[in-house]
């Protein structure tokens, strides 16, 4: 790799005589590098993690893995989306320069007459990862110190599932070996999956019962509760009201998500902590519960945003108003570029743990460090994971561009609607 020149780097950032005026996005140039164009899209499946589970059916999310390689050999790794929208966004950024990534964000955005859905949203948010993984390779950096350098140490978690305690041990119980293990909450859920017809006073009733018990195990902000977009209006009220006093870290998703101008009659009626976001997609889903701070921490999470580009900006709208992020989990690669994300912002933060952390993968001999119950940033380059292409079988190879609409630009350069 060709090394930085910091008398270029310096000036491009405006730190030079000619550079104290109007700041201007780093080129290949300034930053040092050859200037490259991406050659090859690759995308692929995998077998799942070392017990052969391939995730979670019901979320129509993927941890596909997708590579992108450059003419002069530099390659990065993302994870998500699904093969047609993958076909229609890897085909828009043949042939163009890698480090241009906000460009081929609104680009992939909007590059076809319907605006990108919440499914399309996860192909581009899994290149967007790997144009991150790539452009921070080349520069031999870490992707947190591209995002503005380290603002935590580590990054709290919150369990689900968590196995602790034995099998078929008391609720307290496990929530106590959870908190015993270094993880900072433990989640609990209202959903049954043995039981599938729900009568709705007993389920709050028994949910009041669980949150006495989580509260008598593990105190104050040791504990929350997934009400699971599983409640209406009424039901949510009466519940939240009756565990306020149990003083959880957050209650999840408290309604359904379609509707979410309903948080503001709810926000006027309920005292507990709102987390709500984890079936959103970009800005414009999460905005309004923000700016009518109707939620307490934002629950986006990656790729589903449409990738680290999205993510950040959420980050900073959050962060306007004092509202928190505790991200829904999703694949490994994606969980890794989340500690990169959240290491780089010291807003209130936590993140999902799926179990206690002992889960591997065949495909990635290294991706997040999770130890102590806590996810830790590290120092090696790009998104930090490694994947053994042996592991991973091709599913389809992107190397002609197509582009869909023909987007105008601005005399400045910048794309606006076609």
């Amino acid at each position: 790799m060709k090394s930085p020149d910091r008398r270029k780097l310096l000036k491009g950032i405006g730190m030079g005589a000619a550079g104290a005026g109007l700041w201007a996005p780093l080129s290949a140039d300034v930053l040092g590098l050859d200037e490259d164009r991406i050659k090859v899209i690759r995308y692929f499946s995998h077998g799942g993690d070392s017990q052969g589970r391939p995730g979670q059916p019901m979320v129509n999310q993927s941890s596909r893995v997708v590579m992108v390689e450059t003419e002069n050999g530099l390659i990065g790794f993302g994870e998500g989306g699904e093969p047609t929208t993958m076909n229609e966004c890897a085909s828009m950024l043949i042939g163009l320069d890698p480090f241009r990534t906000e460009d081929h964000w609104q680009a992939m955005m909007r590059g076809m007459h319907y605006t990108a859905g919440r499914e399309k949203l996860h192909s581009i948010g899994a290149l967007d990862l790997a144009l991150w993984d790539l452009k921070a390779k080349a520069l031999d950096v870490p992707v947190w110190q591209l995002l503005g350098g380290k603002a935590r140490d580590h990054v709290e978690c919150y369990a689900t599932a968590f196995p602790g305690g034995g099998f078929g041990s008391p609720l307290g119980d496990r929530a106590k070996a959870c908190i015993d293990a270094g993880i900072r909450v433990y989640r609990h859920a209202t959903d049954n999956p043995r039981q599938r017809v729900v009568d709705r006073f007993e389920l709050v009733r028994r949910m009041h019962e669980d949150a006495l018990e989580l509260h008598g195990a593990v105190g104050d902000g040791h504990w929350a509760l997934d009400f699971h977009t599983e409640f209406d209006m009424a039901d949510a009220i009466n519940l939240a009201t009756l565990i306020e006093p149990l003083h959880p870290y957050f209650c999840e998703d408290l309604l359904r998500s379609e509707g979410t101008d309903s948080y503001e009659r709810l926000r006027d009626r309920v005292r507990v902590p709102i987390a709500v976001g984890e079936q959103f997609g970009y800005k414009w889903d999460v905005n309004t519960l923000i700016e009518k701070e109707l939620v307490d921490y934002v629950r986006c999470q990656l790729p589903n945003t449409g990738g680290i580009t999205e993510y950040m900006k959420i980050i900073a709208l959050a962060e306007t108003h004092y509202i928190g992020l505790i991200p829904h989990f999703t694949g490994p690669i994606a969980e890794a570029a989340l500690v990169h994300c959240l290491t780089a912002t010291s807003s209130v933060a936590l993140m999902e743990m799926l179990g206690d952390g002992s889960r591997t993968y065949p495909h990635l001999p290294d991706m997040y460090d999770f130890r102590d119950g806590k996810f830790w940033p590290n120092d090696r380059p790009g998104l930090g994971v490694t994947v053994d292409l042996d592991e991973l079988t091709l599913i389809d190879e992107y190397d002609e561009y197509r582009m869909g609409m023909l987007m105008n630009r601005r005399p400045d350069g910048s794309y606006m609607q076609w």
